[in-house]
């Protein structure tokens, strides 16, 4: 369902069998499962998904401004390769892993005021995740797994409000790593730790790995690094990209990216959401 068409078709052909043989312990024999786009399915197949070991995943992104030298998508094309790397994990592990379109809209009141940004009420937000996790729970797959790639504030409170809403009693589970919180973020790189982070290196970098078709190169390579940490101005109160020190929308050093980095962050976005579902599976 990517919606690019370049670099992230190579990394795809790593399949579960893959990184089943890379991963698996001594003596292991459980073959890998499936790994499936669920809009490609038919309501039969789903019918007969092996629902005690079945996953869904749902990539969450926004479609807002990212600079003037990434894709409007940015947010949803990070969130579907941290799906996929982690869809690869789970199936190496006997899971039967759905993927599920994203969801490509949600609060992004940071970037309202540049053009293409679209932004719903964290309500809203918090109400659609709800009504997918128990929908997709009537129908046996009941671990809702977001791998989230926007970080505004009021869209994360928005996903924690919709896992507090769908706890194990009601059949639902939403499994959510905060890659803002600690112990993830200290897996990540250097410039999203210090929170000068949009569009910059990190997201940049990830997106020359994926699709990066989708970068303006020459852009890039000419912008100026801005140090601004946004969640250091997001601590003090500010609440857009213009007033946190962003008036291109973009914080960090595009200029430095590059799609070796960005593979590497996908893999460990990937290992950073298997790990949350195992815990939450082994609860």
């Amino acid at each position: 369902m990517l919606i690019c068409s370049g670099g992230w078709k190579v990394m795809r052909q790593i399949s579960a069998n893959d990184v089943w043989r890379s991963t698996a312990s001594p003596g292991t024999i459980q073959p890998p499962m499936a790994v499936l786009d669920f809009a490609h399915l038919t309501w039969e197949e789903v019918r007969d998904l092996d629902r005690t070991k079945a996953v869904a995943i749902l990539p969450v992104g926004a479609v807002e401004a990212h600079g003037p030298h990434l894709p409007l998508a940015t947010d949803v094309i990070i969130a579907e390769t941290m799906a996929r790397a982690a869809a690869a994990r789970l199936a190496a592990r006997g899971h039967d892993v759905v993927l599920l379109p994203p969801l490509a809209y949600t609060a992004a009141d940071f970037a309202a005021g540049f053009p293409g940004t679209v932004s719903l009420r964290p309500a809203t937000v918090t109400a659609l995740l709800v009504d997918l996790a128990r929908s997709l729970a009537r129908h046996g797959l009941r671990v809702l797994a977001v791998a989230n790639a926007h970080l505004d504030p009021a869209h994360l409170a928005a996903i924690e409000a919709a896992a507090a809403q769908t706890r194990p009693d009601t059949g639902a589970r939403i499994v959510f790593p905060d890659v803002t919180k600690k112990p993830w973020a200290q897996r990540l790189t250097e410039e999203f730790r210090s929170g000068a982070c949009h569009a910059g290196r990190y997201e940049t970098s990830i997106v020359m790995a994926a699709c990066p078709e989708l970068v303006r190169e020459s852009l890039r390579q000419s912008l100026p690094p801005n140090p601004r940490s946004l969640s250091a101005a997001i601590r003090s109160g500010q609440a857009t990209f213009e007033a946190a020190g962003g008036p291109r929308a973009y914080f960090g050093a595009p200029a430095e990216a590059s799609a070796d980095e960005g593979a590497h962050t996908i893999e460990i976005l990937g290992g950073l959401l298997e790990e949350a579902v195992l815990s939450e599976l082994a609860r």
